[in-house]
């Protein structure tokens, strides 16, 4: 008897706590970081025999309303086993000058992206990074893909694959 006393009550209980909850985690999500990364075009070539580069063109949309600003950037090379292979990212003084006497990479169409790069809240826009890779460009591009890692100044970190098969 009871028992039959306190059900309603406490479904009320219930649904009012949930709904509670919902509101909250709706009202604040807009307040987490959330940064979408899209590779659009990625261009890979052979250094020397031993080595090889990947320049890639990518698209930034922060959908959040928080600004990010960029701490750290990877990119790597996803081998057909699963095993990673880190690639040293290229300064954006070198970029130029590895685009002049490699030109099978093609042009720059984009910035560079580089550290303390900042996104607004809701901004969006198309920036590159090149990076150069201790495989030859056989090895680099039997790759699964390529992987393009970006972090937060305060630590999140986002990344974006592109398939290279």
């Amino acid at each position: 008897m009871l028992l039959k006393r306190l059900a309603i009550p406490l479904a009320v209980g219930v649904v009012i706590v949930a709904v509670v909850l919902v509101i909250i985690l709706a009202g604040t999500k807009s307040n987490h970081l959330e940064l979408n990364l899209r590779i659009m075009k990625a261009r890979t070539g052979a250094l020397d025999e031993n080595s090889s580069a990947a320049v890639l063109d990518f698209r930034v949309h922060n959908t959040s309303d928080v600004p990010f600003m960029v701490g750290q950037v990877e990119v790597d090379a996803i081998r057909p086993d699963g095993s990673v292979k880190q690639g040293q990212v290229i300064s954006r003084q070198d970029i130029n000058l590895v685009l002049q006497y490699n030109r099978f990479l093609g042009n720059q169409y984009n910035p560079v992206l580089v550290m303390r790069d900042r996104v607004k809240p809701h901004e969006e826009f198309d920036r590159m990074v090149a990076a150069r890779f201790d495989l030859s460009q056989n090895d680099l591009e039997a790759s699964k893909a390529l992987r393009l890692r970006i972090q937060d100044a305060d630590g999140a970190w986002f990344e974006s694959d592109y398939k290279l098969h």
